[in-house]
């Protein structure tokens, strides 16, 4: 049950993603040179995840496979990475020890989650990513 739960967020999420991102309409954009925009009073603009997150996004757009399935490990390969990078974040900058240990069992658990998504894309005859 826990599992199922796991990847029902992790769909939502990615459900959450603009349509017109998904649909690649905004890639190669840099949004940095966009006169007029002050991203630091921008509400979550100006955290330390920001990178982190824009990077994962970024990946998750160009993850394409020949298949909705393939589509979809893909991403959520992405996905995971993302949060591994964060919380790589948390490891390095969180000053209390239950946000670091909550931190280091997502790392642990998000590499599971990924090992078994390359599994599935070598069980598609796919090359991993």
């Amino acid at each position: 049950m826990l599992r199922l739960t796991k990847w029902a967020a992790a769909a939502s999420l990615l459900m959450a993603v603009p349509a017109i991102a998904q649909q690649g309409g905004m890639q190669g954009m840099d949004h940095s040179k966009m006169q007029g925009m002050n991203h630091d009073n921008m509400p979550g603009m100006n955290t330390p995840f920001m990178p982190a997150e824009m990077a994962m996004h970024e990946k998750m757009m160009k993850a394409k496979g020949a298949n909705a399935s393939e589509t979809w490990v893909r991403k959520m390969i992405e996905h995971h990475r993302g949060a591994i990078a964060m919380s790589q974040i948390v490891l390095r900058q969180a000053p209390d020890a239950k946000t670091r240990q909550m931190a280091q069992k997502s790392i642990a658990e998000q590499n599971n989650s990924i090992g078994e998504l390359q599994a599935m894309l070598r069980s598609m005859g796919k090359r991993p990513q």
